[in-house]
C-alpha cells in the first residue's frame, strides 16, 4: 500500500450520466448500477480528468493509502469514445482531434487543440 492521490466519487451526487467514463483514459471509471465507480484503484492515477466534467460536482480527489497506480494494466484497458462529447467552439469530436476539459465562463466543456488557442489569447 502507498500513500497517493485517487479518484473518490460521491454516489448521493451522482447521478450515473456517464461524462466522467471518457475523460478516464485509463478506464478506472465506469457505470455500475446507474451510477460511477472506480472499479479499480489500481488504474486511478489520480489527474482528476474527470472532475471538470461531472456536472453534479459528485468527483473529488483525496490522498490516502490504496494500492499503487499500474500504468501497464492501465494501458491495457479498452479506449471508450463518448460520440456526444464535441468542441463547444467548432463541434469537431474526439475522433476527429484531441479534445480537452475546460471551465469556461463557469461551464464544464470540451475543446479541441485548434480552438484552445483562440480561446486563450482570443
Amino acid at each position: 500500500m502507498v500513500k497517493r492521490m485517487i479518484v473518490k466519487i460521491d454516489e448521493d451526487k451522482c447521478t450515473g450520466c456517464g461524462q466522467c467514463v471518457s475523460p478516464c483514459a485509463e478506464g478506472a471509471i465506469q457505470i455500475i448500477d446507474g451510477k460511477a465507480k472506480v472499479v479499480s484503484e489500481d488504474l486511478c492515477d489520480g489527474m482528476g480528468f474527470c472532475i471538470g466534467v461531472c456536472p453534479e460536482g459528485a468527483i473529488s480527489i483525496e490522498e490516502r493509502q490504496t494500492v499503487e497506480f499500474n500504468a501497464e494494466k492501465a494501458e491495457a484497458q479498452p479506449k471508450s469514445t463518448d460520440v456526444s462529447i464535441k468542441c463547444f467552439s467548432c463541434g469537431a469530436g474526439e475522433d476527429e482531434r484531441y479534445l480537452l476539459p475546460i471551465r469556461h465562463k463557469m461551464e464544464s466543456l470540451w475543446v479541441c487543440t485548434r480552438c484552445l488557442p483562440q480561446l486563450i489569447h482570443g
